[in-house]
């Protein structure tokens, strides 16, 4: 991912034009990772996030940006899943496929919900290796990109990124 660099905090109308492509990647990717049968498509992802990160807040550069972005998708995305959970919307049922009627799984929704609440305790825990989950699985940032972010070399986002992978694991293991 190529970004412009800024010298001086940006605006983000000004962020708008040349970041909407890495915008609208970024959604697509995020929607790749999402079960199938999502009401919600790539473009209305990245216009919903531009609406809530739109206004006064100044950027120190793109790559903060992108990051608060990403943050914000998830955010968008583990809200729809919560919606789609409630017992008002038919949480209580389970949807079963009509070709598959006799397996029942877990709801995607359901994991959703279970690596966000995961991520959560996560970040009381440890911030930083939260912060890095997010950069990389939400932001699909690189290791030099999420490094550069954080101020940290790419080795730490790598020992970093190893640790919270098995954290999580352990942690959605146990409430499955």
């Amino acid at each position: 991912m190529t970004l412009p660099t800024a010298p001086d905090p940006m605006r983000s109308d000004e962020l708008q034009a040349p970041l909407y492509h890495e915008l609208r990647q970024l959604a697509a990717f995020q929607m790749a990772r999402e079960a199938a049968g999502q009401t919600i498509q790539a473009t209305e992802l990245v216009h919903e996030a531009w609406i809530r990160l739109s206004g006064n807040e100044r950027w120190q550069d793109p790559h903060h940006f992108l990051a608060t972005a990403a943050r914000t998708m998830r955010r968008i995305l583990t809200d729809r899943a919560r919606r789609k959970s409630r017992i008002k919307h038919g949480g209580e049922f389970v949807r079963v496929g009509m070709t598959s009627a006799e397996a029942a799984t877990s709801l995607p929704e359901d994991q959703v919900l279970l690596i966000d609440e995961a991520l959560e305790r996560f970040e009381q825990i440890d911030p930083l290796r939260a912060r890095v989950v997010t950069l990389k699985f939400f932001g699909d940032l690189s290791n030099h990109e999420v490094a550069v972010e954080l101020g940290v070399t790419e080795r730490s986002v790598e020992r970093y990124w190893a640790f919270a992978k098995a954290w999580l694991y352990r942690e959605v293991s146990q409430q499955v």
